[in-house]
């Protein structure tokens, strides 16, 4: 059997000031995010190395919980959020009383509506896609740990499954949940399993 390359994917917990497009905005966890984060990492811990989010509500408790296992740090800046332009910092009520329709016209159609001065979707996923395989390249045969955000994480999804760019917002991703990523020298990175917590 050939040697199974793992990557787990867990999104960070509820930071301060709540649910928004928070995108590169860098409020740190909720003392309910930590107790989130604590709570996903209760059950196994099978990590060889830990990979974080340059983000403060990611990178703080990669760096806690690497120090409590013992484990290495790589901060990724490319397993950062995905920029959402003129929409950082605001809620989805403070959209829909601008415009009633405008998160409808966005979900339906991600790349024609994006944000004003937003990254583009193909340009995620292709950062976020280049810094997996690198990865896992990097750590063949061991499992890593990836402390991010629920856009790299569709992202991962979106590489794994070769699902076009204009998919991107089709997965639900909750706070402080796993997801699981495998290669192995037969197959590449494939979907193992979403939206666990804890392990």
């Amino acid at each position: 059997m050939s040697a199974k390359t793992v990557i787990d994917l867990l999104r960070h917990g509820e930071p301060v000031g709540g649910k928004r497009y928070r995108g590169w905005i860098d409020d740190p966890l909720s003392e309910r995010g930590w107790a989130q984060m604590w709570h996903a990492a209760s059950g196994e811990t099978p990590w060889e190395h830990v990979v974080t989010s340059p983000l403060e509500r990611c990178r703080a408790f990669a760096e806690a919980l690497t120090e409590r296992l013992g484990l290495p740090l790589t901060i990724e800046p490319r397993v950062a959020e995905i920029r959402f332009g003129v929409w950082e910092g605001m809620s989805g009520e403070d959209l829909r009383a601008d415009d009633p329709d405008r998160l409808r016209r966005f979900y339906h159609d991600p790349l024609g509506e994006r944000p004003e001065g937003a990254e583009p979707a193909a340009d995620f996923v292709g950062r976020v896609s280049e810094a997996l395989e690198e990865l896992a390249a990097a750590h063949r045969g061991r499992h890593i740990l990836i402390v991010t955000h629920a856009g790299v994480i569709r992202a991962a999804i979106a590489h794994a499954l070769a699902a076009p760019p204009e998919r991107l917002f089709r997965a639900h991703v909750d706070n402080a949940s796993f997801t699981r990523l495998q290669a192995t020298a037969e197959r590449p990175l494939s979907l193992i399993f979403h939206g666990r917590t804890p392990l």
